[in-house]
């Protein structure tokens, strides 16, 4: 089955450095996990130019940057300086302890990005930094960019999961990566689409909650993300962002959202 949901109405806007916070577990009705499986989160993340993120620190977060509108400007106590944009990616494996900062300068575009936070195997794992140019590919193409440690993708989470973009041109019909036994999860990042006969436009995400084939017709010129997920993998549970305490399970954040989305139409927000 293909559960649908909207677009998230849980933002924390903190002047100029606004989060759009995106639990996949949220799409199920009686889900006790805010997560599904290996993935935590996904977070669209916005940075106004000269909006410096301080140092801060994740432990047993794996943290994955894709950054399809702008430049994110990152620096760490490992490696330094790196910038992470449309042609390059970032695979941050926190384990034991990461420390980072992100930054836009005032003569930067405005930055928007999905931030991934993917639960690791186990806990404590040694920490890690990927960063690398990825490979343009044609229109209407899945790109795979991330997979499990023993996989053949460029950059790697420690869990079983695989993560795949595509831009899709209007009309197009593609179909969505498959694997036996993993299960689907897609974030649409801009333009339109069809999938199982329900819509989705910006910031819309679906899980297919089996390993049945699916496909999309874009309504729209499209960008889509899409993971491929063993809901059965080992986890950690102890992420600093992906499994914060806070964060309420599916069946008390659903009715949350309900009243969120209705008080957002009446205030005319997005």
């Amino acid at each position: 089955m293909l559960y649908r949901g909207a677009k998230s109405p849980v933002v924390r806007d903190m002047g100029g450095f606004k989060v759009r916070l995106n639990m996949p577990g949220w799409l199920l009705p009686r889900h006790r996990d805010h997560g599904y499986g290996p993935l935590a989160m996904v977070a669209e993340t916005i940075l106004d130019p000269g909006r410096l993120v301080a140092m801060h620190e994740h432990r047993n977060d794996e943290i994955l940057s894709w950054v399809p509108d702008g430049v994110m400007r990152h620096d760490d106590r490992a490696s330094g300086k790196l910038i992470t944009d449309r042609a390059h990616l970032m695979v941050m494996n926190a384990g034991q302890s990461f420390w980072h900062s992100e930054e836009t300068l005032p003569s930067d575009p405005p930055l928007r990005m999905l931030q991934i936070l993917v639960r690791p195997r186990s806990l404590d794992l040694p920490a890690n930094i990927q960063h690398g140019p990825i490979t343009p590919v044609p229109a209407n193409q899945w790109r795979h960019l991330v997979g499990p440690e023993d996989g053949d993708a460029p950059f790697f989470l420690r869990n079983a999961i695989d993560v795949y973009d595509l831009r899709v041109e209007a009309g197009a019909a593609v179909a969505f990566p498959k694997a036996r036994g993993r299960h689907l999860y897609f974030y649409l990042f801009s333009g339109a689409a069809k999938v199982g006969g329900a819509g989705f436009a910006d910031g819309d995400q679906g899980l297919l909650a089996s390993d049945d084939q699916l496909e999309l017709v874009a309504v729209r010129n499209a960008l889509l993300i899409a993971f491929l997920i063993d809901p059965n993998a080992p986890v950690v549970r102890q992420g600093t962002i992906g499994d914060h305490p806070k964060i309420p399970p599916a069946y008390l954040a659903r009715p949350l959202l309900h009243v969120l989305r209705w008080r957002n139409r009446l205030l005319g927000k997005a």
